[in-house]
């Protein structure tokens, strides 16, 4: 038997067509799922379930903002209508905004408020929202498993990033929170966990870690020598922490926030 195997579940991804998001909806595909990806853009969002289709796979697209109820509420009937249920959904749209953090040579006191709720908006009602849809379907079959995408800027905030560590927070804390509302209401077939990435090198953050050479930028720098591992992450390191949270083994585990991030938030400096 294989625990780790995802073969005849439904799964939600949201922010399905980010650098992480994609690369998560195409894991649960190779591990069996079917999958329905929620994204705001639906050119994109057809884009990579053609890919998936092309594969033999199935898969599910979805138009929706994860701060619009409505759409939400629709995108649940549509994947209700297809596979008559739901039982993994990864919250994995996100995002942060120049605004929400302090640029170089400004203070705390520059910080774009607008942006800041903004940010604190996407991040935190951003997984808000879409867990209160569609976790309904999973109450009424009492069973189903919630991941939500953190960061280590949650654990130790980063110098610059306050609207985005502190929306990330707000995501453990949630996380920790619904993992007891869900199994003390409704049973110990519901969980909610979280995965906290590291550092990856994408389109988002590149130009902020590395210089158009490609070589350390004095951040970029400053976050590998206080990563064990000496190296940023890459998607592929996600994988084992999302299947095991989605999958039958770790069906004794929730609440909790699984750290893949190279030893950063270990390491003391020293």
């Amino acid at each position: 038997m294989n625990l780790f195997s995802l073969k005849g579940k439904v799964a939600i991804v949201t922010g399905g067509t980010g650098a992480l998001g994609q690369h998560m909806v195409k894991t649960l595909v190779h591990a069996g799922a079917k999958v329905a990806v929620l994204g705001r853009r639906m050119e994109q969002v057809q884009e990579l379930v053609a890919e998936i289709q092309a594969q033999g796979a199935e898969a599910l697209a979805l138009c929706a903002d994860v701060l619009d109820r409505k759409a939400l509420e629709l995108a649940k009937e549509e994947v209700l209508r297809h596979y008559h249920k739901i039982d993994v959904l990864i919250n994995a749209a996100g995002g942060n905004l120049a605004g929400a953090t302090i640029g170089v040579g400004q203070s705390f006191f520059d910080l774009k408020t607008e942006d800041f709720r903004k940010v604190l908006d996407l991040n935190l009602m951003g997984t808000v929202l879409p867990t209160q849809v569609f976790a309904e379907a999973m109450v009424q079959q009492k069973s189903g498993v919630i991941v939500n995408l953190s960061s280590v800027a949650a654990h130790l905030p980063l110098t610059r990033v306050v609207g985005y560590a502190a929306s990330k927070a707000a995501v453990d804390n949630f996380t920790r929170y619904m993992a007891v509302e869900l199994a003390m209401k409704y049973g110990e077939g519901l969980r909610v966990n979280a995965i906290a990435p590291g550092f990856f090198l994408g389109e988002q953050n590149r130009s902020l870690l590395t210089n158009t050479d490609g070589s350390l930028s004095d951040r970029g720098y400053q976050i590998i020598a206080h990563t064990p591992m000496k190296r940023f992450g890459n998607p592929n390191d996600l994988d084992g922490a999302l299947l095991f949270l989605c999958s039958d083994a770790a069906r004794f585990v929730t609440g909790t926030v699984v750290y893949v991030d190279g030893g950063f938030t270990a390491y003391s400096g020293v």
